[in-house]
């Protein structure tokens, strides 16, 4: 590990965060602009998001294949994924070999968690503050703290009175989490409850599942890579990472032409029959319209209902897990293992919290409309203040000592998710306004920390010193956002942490942008070549 900084450290750029973004883009400034750069991370290691996330059966939900670094197909070629959908503990293993490979942890400082930073306009200069009480004075800030990084954990009355132990999904300890003869209470059924049940389930004397948010959810048919796919995945690692850029949400598969309004009800069944069995996100991918037409939707939705309804034995846990009440995907869509068949288990419980609402937590355990529930330990699958809840966490100031927080104050302002008007200088990887959360992530990385590394290459190039997002960009880009998903049926799903629904008080804007990676990319390679139009460059 680092040593800690003696006060004032001066770097040409410093990151924030450690992850598949704050790993990137150190390579990129350090390796390939010979800059004096650092990363700050909050853990022990290197992971971002990964390295907290590792509740039970904590997965990812992209194909192995497209889940990684792609800039370098010596590194595709070397490393081997053993699953479709890699676990936890073998992305965080991933991430341990590029960061060895490329030597990147010599300039990242762990165990460091920014509290804020504080531009200085007459010096042109950051000042960032750790929660140790160093400081840096840096030229470039770059936050990589990550979309699903701030832990939400509701405010219900009586939980500093429980008596057992209680968790948070996304801050889980690292030593894990004997269930053995424990009867546990599992609040939250979004893509990590739907990860977590089964396993948690398997152990448990007793799991009881608190639903506020009935969720569809795909089978993911997660199984060992055969030998001969290891093969084809080193073999075709060019077509691979094209592939991804020629996406709309940056995976390896297309989205069909097929239409489900002009579908026959019987041919339409067997096209979404053959996508339950491959499993996965494609499920989604099976015909244009799906999430553009609500009589489309509804096609897709009613079959997976159905599904839901054919798996769960007991009726009445069937009606409520199917009562669904938005459109399929435009949520995030999770994919299980077996989630769905956890009902069927004898010491497994789903209580409705929508008709009868948690009232308290009780030193024994959890108290709803309708009855108690004892529990020695209570897991909060509650998710996260996704987006802007990373960058909110740290006390950020631009141009004359305004707040982040009070210019985001009705909703995250940004031009191409990049830059905030204001505050000069600072970059966010795959912030609010880009694709981010709606597509494959590293993809969606690689494209930020190359741009973000040319916009500062062209900087030094030309003698300049400064960048900053114009208002009236970032308002347009704003507008644009909204725009494009007002397109698509994303904004229908009124809890959604795609609109900030999820926290209470929380201004409720779509936040990433909808259009797809590639329309995306080709906007920012355009501004890029008209000379960063949309930024003043000083």
């Amino acid at each position: 590990m680092a040593d800690h900084a003696s006060p004032s450290q001066e770097l040409d750029a410093l990151i924030v965060g450690a992850g598949f973004a704050g790993m990137y883009q150190l390579l990129c400034l350090r390796d390939r602009l010979g800059l004096r750069v650092k990363t700050l991370e909050a853990g022990s290691g290197v992971g971002g998001t990964w390295y907290w996330n590792r509740y039970p059966g904590a997965r990812c939900d992209t194909e192995s294949h497209a889940y990684w670094y792609t800039f370098d197909p010596s590194l595709m070629r070397d490393w081997e994924w053993t699953e479709r959908y890699p676990g936890q503990p073998e992305i965080m293993r991933y991430l341990n070999f590029v960061a060895d490979r490329f030597d990147l942890k010599r300039d990242i400082q762990f165990d460091t968690r920014v509290t804020a930073a504080h531009y200085d306009e007459a010096a042109n200069r950051w000042h960032v503050t750790t929660e140790h009480g160093e400081t840096y004075t840096v030229k470039y800030l770059i936050t990589a703290v990550g979309c699903l990084s701030t832990a939400n954990v509701p405010n219900i009355p009586g939980l500093d009175g429980f008596k057992g132990d209680w968790y948070h999904t996304g801050q889980w300890p690292h030593g894990g989490v004997d269930f053995t003869g424990k009867r546990v209470g599992m609040i939250g059924t979004g893509s990590t409850g739907i990860q977590a049940a089964p396993v948690i389930a398997e152990t448990a004397e007793h799991l009881t599942v608190f639903q506020r948010t009935a969720n569809y959810s795909v089978p993911a048919r997660n199984k060992p890579l055969t030998p001969e796919f290891k093969q084809y995945v080193k073999d075709n690692a060019e077509e691979i990472r094209q592939a991804t850029h020629e996406t709309l949400n940056g995976h390896q598969f297309k989205i069909d032409t097929k239409l489900a309004t002009e579908t026959s009800p019987e041919e339409r069944r067997k096209i979404y029959e053959a996508a339950w069995e491959r499993g996965g996100l494609q499920f989604r991918a099976v015909f244009q319209d799906m999430m553009a037409s609500v009589e489309a939707n509804s096609t897709a939705a009613e079959f997976i209902k159905g599904k839901i309804r054919e798996i769960v034995k007991d009726p009445k846990t069937a009606a409520i897990l199917s009562d669904i009440d938005h459109p399929y995907a435009a949520k995030r869509p999770p994919i299980d293992s077996d989630y769905f068949e956890t009902f069927n288990r004898d010491n497994v419980t789903l209580v409705d919290v929508k008709a009868a609402p948690i009232q308290e937590i009780t030193p024994t355990g959890i108290r709803t409309a309708e009855g108690s529930y004892d529990l020695d330990i209570i897991v909060f699958a509650t998710g996260f203040d996704a987006m802007t809840g990373p960058m909110l966490r740290m006390d950020i100031r631009g141009r004359d000592d305004v707040a982040l927080k009070d210019v985001w104050e009705g909703g995250p302002l940004n031009y191409l998710g990049l830059q905030v008007a204001g505050f000069p200088n600072l970059f966010t990887i795959t912030g609010p306004g880009s694709p981010s959360v709606l597509c494959n992530m590293p993809v969606a990385i690689e494209q930020h920390a190359e741009w973000i590394a040319d916009a500062i290459a062209h900087m030094r190039a030309n003698g300049l010193e400064r960048i900053e997002a114009k208002p009236e960009a970032m308002e347009k880009w704003v507008a644009e956002v909204n725009a494009v998903a007002g397109k698509t049926l994303l904004p229908m799903a009124k809890h959604s942490w795609y609109l900030g629904a999820n926290i209470p008080g929380k201004p409720q804007v779509f936040m990433p942008y909808a259009g797809g990676m590639v329309r995306y990319r080709e906007i920012c390679e355009d501004v890029k070549a008209r000379g960063y139009e949309g930024f003043v460059l000083a």
